[in-house]
């Protein structure tokens, strides 16, 4: 039914391409094809000199654009499904450091359950892991696996874009949940000039540019230059946490219609004591002694514990608008990312340990590279057919990973006393148990309309096909080395109603696919788990206020979920399946003049629906179901205290299990930040604070000798000035 209403809504569409000019159609909306030239990343109250579009600057903290969740420049109140725009002045406002902290007051996300990771950001959408196959940057997928991660500096990111239930009918292979799609800083078409210095807790100092305006007299050649380098010790003892980046940009436009972008970015980070793996007793409770592990407490050792990340990126965005009508673009893009990661694992208590004082620990060694090619060609044609306005998009994607993947261990290693613990112990170089090539190639074909059925009701339809192939040798085992095909249709239907009063309700339905890296016990390939989701919500955007209300209910399903094996624990079973329903609601809002507000509250059930008997009908492990946050900030607009400023957060996050059974509880905790600022003539001084007051928590546990600790109290003091 949806390959016969996508093929007819397309038939349509075209068919109407002839009749654009005719009168009595229903207008679309207009998009300006010049972008956003303002600057960013400066102080709050710069000035804006041209309307906003999808990849530009937001004003203040309520963007009104998104290309995420349809692909094309679409006001938000006219996008029928979730979505949440984070733009660089909240960034700066809230002083967020990592992509985790960016999209902490946000709805239906949950980031870094395994506390505040140095090497890569975690994130959990609606319940289900976005880690692997949902981080996007510039609209084309970082996949990442088998520790071959990316991780994105939020300095070089002019928005972060949080789109929240299935997106396969135009990404391909992603998460049921949703995605996190990063749109870079581009070239502005006016002067920019930013320098940051900045610094605080755990020995941080750092500093950040970002140039870039014309370089030529014409206005046909763009730059922009963004950089931030910093040193910094971890919050756990005896690891840094340093990170250098840079992303030069250019941007020619021979004339109006034509735009040629290059964006390229080298990020190096160098770190360590990662995953801590704490036991259950002695974090969340305390051990024998009455006692609970230090925060600061690191479980590997400095004699081995090191993690380094070589990581680029080059690619291009191409635009071209023929006419009134038809416009084609090309995004491509190569990542490449080099990891070396070797550490010291905590394993829970060793055997025999009464006093529970004695940590026993593996050593891991892993030392992945992977490359990866993506492009993704559209057309675009806005017309009208005499009865209906149409957005229409045609599309083919295309993506090539490779991965040279290898895992070694050893076992065992020094145990570590929690009450004495001694360094530079030497094991056992690791043994490789993984030594694999794999590659994944993925191509999708999609169609998408946004039809404006009437001046105030648009419907959306949208399908996809695609042909998924992988190769996985193993060169340890080569019998072992398996190829699997796959081909997947995935449709998307959306209605949503604009009343003049700025009130849209909306209903959507969608499905997905998501390829399944490994093997079952046969040595046959996994199928791909599949999802699908209805959500029901509203927007409203009051006429003359610079205010965003969305509220959402969904339902959604995940099926081929991985389950291990309750007969072999290093075996997994394809036959779980996962729903998750909730409700979700935001508000972002510039209330006065200086005072903003960004409000979130997250509620959902999560239940294990098809498994094994000691899943069945439970809550998946690690995952809150509840979570909500709000975040004020005021900066005095005139008077002898013009440009004086201070805000303020609250995060909750509720409970959560430790184990498959639910018999263990990870405890709920509430989180206070708090910043103070002044800005005057250009210059912006800062003082911020995360967890203001030192609570001491547990972010999750995955299993009963697997918790992590949440992040500590973080100072942030910082210097700039834009002119």
């Amino acid at each position: 039914m949806v390959r016969a209403a996508l093929a007819g809504a397309s038939l349509a569409a075209l068919s109407g391409v002839a009749l654009a000019q005719q009168s009595g159609t229903i207008p679309l909306d207009t998009i300006d094809v010049e972008g956003r030239g303002a600057p960013s990343g400066g102080p709050a109250g710069a000035p804006r000199l041209r309307p906003e579009t999808a990849v530009g600057p937001v004003e203040g903290y309520v963007a009104t654009r998104s290309a995420t969740a349809t692909k094309t420049d679409t006001p938000l109140i006219r996008t029928p499904q979730s979505v949440s725009v984070i733009g660089t002045e909240q960034i700066i406002a809230q002083k967020a450091q990592t992509l985790s902290e960016a999209v902490r007051y946000t709805p239906g996300i949950f980031a870094n359950q395994f506390g505040p990771d140095t090497r890569l950001d975690w994130f959990i959408i609606r319940g289900f892991s976005a880690t692997e196959s949902g981080l996007f940057r510039d609209g084309l997928q970082l996949f990442q696996t088998s520790f071959a991660n990316y991780r994105i500096d939020p300095f070089g990111a002019e928005r972060i874009e949080v789109l929240r239930g299935p997106a396969a009918t135009l990404f391909g292979g992603s998460p049921v949940g949703g995605l996190i799609n990063i749109v870079s800083k581009r070239p502005p078409l006016d002067p920019l000039r930013y320098v940051e210095v900045g610094g605080g807790s755990f020995n941080q100092v750092y500093t950040a540019v970002d140039l870039g305006g014309p370089a030529d007299k014409e206005g046909h050649w763009f730059y922009r230059l963004t950089g931030r380098f910093q040193n910094s010790d971890a919050q756990v003892r005896y690891a840094p946490e340093d990170r250098y980046y840079i992303a030069p940009a250019f941007t020619y436009k021979p004339d109006g219609a034509t735009t040629f972008t290059l964006l390229t970015s080298f990020q190096r980070d160098n770190t360590g004591g990662a995953g801590q793996f704490l036991p259950y007793i002695g974090t969340v409770r305390r051990q024998a002694l009455g006692l609970r592990i230090d925060r600061s407490l690191n479980v590997s050792d400095p004699l081995v514990d090191g993690y380094t990340r070589n990581q680029a990126n080059l690619g291009y965005v191409f635009e071209h608008q023929f006419n009134d009508v038809w416009t084609v673009r090309q995004t491509m893009r190569y990542a490449f990312t080099d990891v070396r990661d070797q550490r010291y694992v905590g394993n829970g208590y060793a055997v025999g340990d009464a006093t529970q004082t004695e940590l026993s620990r593996y050593g891991f060694l892993t030392t992945p590279r992977a490359g990866l090619v993506t492009v993704d060609t559209q057309a675009e044609a806005r017309f009208g057919d005499g009865l209906f306005a149409h957005d229409l998009l045609l599309g083919v994607d295309y993506k090539h990973y490779n991965l040279y993947d290898n895992q070694a261990s050893t076992f065992p290693v020094p145990s570590l006393n929690i009450l004495r613990p001694v360094y530079f112990q030497p094991s056992a170089y690791p043994t490789p148990y993984l030594v694999t090539n794999q590659t994944l190639q993925q191509v999708g074909l999609y169609a998408q309309d946004q039809i404006r059925l009437t001046e105030r009701l648009t419907f959306l339809i949208g399908g996809r096909q695609d042909f998924v192939s992988s190769d996985v040798v193993n060169k340890l085992s080569p019998a072992s080395s398996v190829r699997a095909d796959d081909q997947a249709f995935t449709g998307r239907l959306g209605l949503i109603y604009n009343f003049d009063n700025g009130f849209a309700p909306y209903v959507t339905w969608g499905t997905s696919f998501n390829p399944t890296p490994g093997t079952n016990t046969a040595g046959r390939p996994f199928a791909p788990d599949r999802g699908d989701q209805i959500e029901v919500g509203a927007k409203f955007q009051p006429v003359g206020w610079n205010t965003l209300f969305t509220v959402a209910a969904f339902d959604l399903q995940r099926s081929n979920v991985l389950t291990p094996d309750p007969a072999n624990p290093f075996n997994s079973l394809q036959i779980g399946a996962v729903r998750s329903r909730g409700f979700e609601a935001s508000v972002v809002a510039t209330l006065t003049e200086g005072l903003n507000l960004v409000g979130a509250y997250t509620v959902y059930g999560l239940r294990t629906v098809e498994g094994t008997v000691l899943d069945l009908g439970r809550v998946p492990v690690g995952i809150p179901e509840t979570f909500g946050s709000l975040w004020l900030d005021y900066t005095i607009p005139a008077g002898p205290w013009k440009g004086f400023g201070f805000g303020g957060g609250l995060r909750y996050v509720g409970r959560s299990f430790a184990d498959v059974a639910n018999t263990l509880t990870v405890p709920d905790y509430l989180l206070f930040d708090a910043a103070i600022h002044f800005e005057r003539d250009g210059w912006r001084a800062a003082v911020n604070l995360q967890n203001a007051t030192d609570r001491r928590f547990v972010s999750s546990c995955s299993t009963v000798t697997s918790c992590f600790y949440g992040e500590q109290r973080r100072i942030i003091g910082s210097v700039s000035y834009t002119w």
